[in-house]
């Protein structure tokens, strides 16, 4: 079968001939309907990009973390599962054991998390025809969502959803929320804000079809990511900053842009994964102001983002690309030319 395999840290991947896995017991072979693009397999293409903590596979390995597909072989009875089936795959990998594990916390396992590969980032991904999962743990079925559309809910939802719920408290009718970035996080982001709260969402990008695309999404006020961004938000929400900051771009200047941007007792959750670093003492953020990262989510966060796609409360925008043009289709995102998620059809569209 034809797999989208990264060969060499730093180079574009390539389209490689692999053989197709047998599952054996206890595992899944999941038919790829779509798998997601994101980011962060281009900071593994990008020379010179430091190394995400969690590579430590070496290449060659097939990219894609965003999968969603049917399951087409299993290695033994699994109650529940059965050939056909439309599901998502959980893409972190974790060792079932550990205390964070019996949580329910797979994303932050004491084994795995940001130390060992995770599906797509040093494991096997979801660019090939078929992909094999290695636990009904991560399996999730889907109902009549299209698993083609769905596969971004794994990460491009569940990532802000994380942040989002958590921070619950804080989004009052009287608070505001900043969205730093509306590429494929950012979308969901919105979307979620809109859906789960009464808080006055503020959208920013440097884009002005993003920014329009903001709007339709619940954006209530757009900011273009200029020198006068600060202002202009601290002038949408009276002076007192935002409630939560969500930075889904993480390079030097916003962090500078939420570090001027959040409340008092506010929040800033950095989810992109830009590399870049904000310096930081007592008095260059508001009083007990916060900074931190929000990192993936739960498995059963990813049943509940699934649970608002399946009630028509989240959608998301996609641009399907045959898997023969998944290089061509990542320099795309790598340009800025992708209004929402692209998707990978390894199966065809139909």
């Amino acid at each position: 079968m034809k797999a989208f395999q990264l060969l060499r840290a730093g180079q574009m991947g390539e389209l490689r001939d692999v053989d197709v896995p047998m599952p054996k017991a206890g595992e899944i072979l999941v038919k790829i309907g779509g798998a997601g693009l994101c980011h962060s397999d281009l900071h593994c293409m990008h020379a010179g990009f430091p190394p995400l903590p969690y590579l430590t596979r070496k290449p060659p390995f097939t990219l894609g973390h965003e999968a969603a597909g049917w399951i087409e072989a299993l290695g033994s009875d699994i109650p529940g599962l059965e050939k056909g089936m439309p599901v998502i795959v959980y893409p972190s990998l974790s060792c079932g054991r550990c205390v964070a594990c019996h949580d329910g916390q797979d994303h932050l396992c004491e084994t795995h998390a940001m130390t060992n590969p995770a599906l797509g980032l040093g494991a096997d991904g979801a660019i090939a025809k078929y992909m094999l999962v290695k636990s009904a743990r991560q399996i999730i079925p889907i109902g009549d969502l299209n698993p083609r559309s769905a596969a971004p809910l794994t990460d491009a939802a569940l990532s802000p959803y994380r942040s989002i719920r958590r921070n619950l408290e804080r989004l009052r009718p009287n608070s505001s929320v900043v969205v730093i970035g509306v590429g494929g996080l950012g979308q969901m982001a919105l979307q979620l804000l809109t859906a789960l709260t009464p808080a006055q969402v503020i959208a920013v990008d440097r884009s002005p079809e993003k920014l329009a695309l903001a709007k339709s999404l619940g954006a209530r006020v757009t900011v273009p990511a200029d020198d006068d961004a600060a202002k202009v938000i601290r002038e949408a929400t009276q002076g007192r900053g935002a409630a939560l900051v969500l930075d889904i771009v993480g390079v030097d200047a916003t962090l500078k842009l939420a570090a001027k941007s959040v409340a008092i007792g506010g929040r800033i959750d950095v989810l992109g994964v830009g590399g870049g670093s904000l310096k930081w003492n007592l008095f260059d953020m508001p009083a007990e102001a916060s900074i931190g990262s929000s990192y993936w989510g739960s498995p059963s966060e990813l049943r509940e983002v699934v649970a608002l796609a399946q009630a028509g409360r989240i959608r998301t925008n996609v641009q399907y690309f045959d898997i023969e043009d998944t290089a061509e289709a990542y320099r795309l995102l790598e340009d800025g030319k992708v209004e929402g998620r692209i998707v990978i059809t390894p199966n065809g569209r139909d």
